[in-house]
C-alpha cells in the first residue's frame, strides 16, 4: 500500500469545466425566463472559466485532457458573453417592463 504523498502517482483532476460551460449554455435555451437565467447563467459560466484554467494548467502535466478544457472554457466564456450581453441589453433599454 502506497500513500497518498507518493510521487510516482498521478493525481488526476476532476474535469468538469465542460458541465460547467455547457450548463451556462443550456440555461439560456431551456428556460425562457432571461431575468432569472442570467442571475445563475453567470455565476455558473464563471466557475467554468476557473475550472478551465485549472484542467488547462493540469494537461500540461498530463493529468486531465487539453481538448476538454479547452471546450468547457470556451463554453463558460460563451455562457458569460450572453449574460454579459443581456445585462447590456437591459441596461440600454429602460422601457422594458421587467424593470419597472
Amino acid at each position: 500500500m502506497t500513500s497518498a504523498d507518493a510521487p510516482d502517482e498521478t493525481h488526476h483532476v476532476a474535469q468538469t469545466a465542460v458541465w460547467f460551460g455547457g450548463a451556462s449554455v443550456a440555461f439560456w435555451f431551456c428556460c425562457p425566463f432571461w431575468m432569472l437565467v442570467w442571475f445563475v447563467a453567470l455565476p455558473v459560466a464563471l466557475a467554468g472559466v476557473v475550472r478551465a484554467y485549472v484542467e488547462y494548467r493540469a494537461s500540461k502535466d498530463g493529468r486531465a485532457s487539453r481538448s476538454r478544457a479547452v471546450t468547457g472554457g470556451m463554453l463558460s466564456l460563451l455562457g458569460a458573453a450572453a449574460a454579459i450581453a443581456y445585462l447590456i441589453f437591459l441596461a440600454l433599454h429602460p422601457d422594458l417592463p421587467v424593470q419597472g
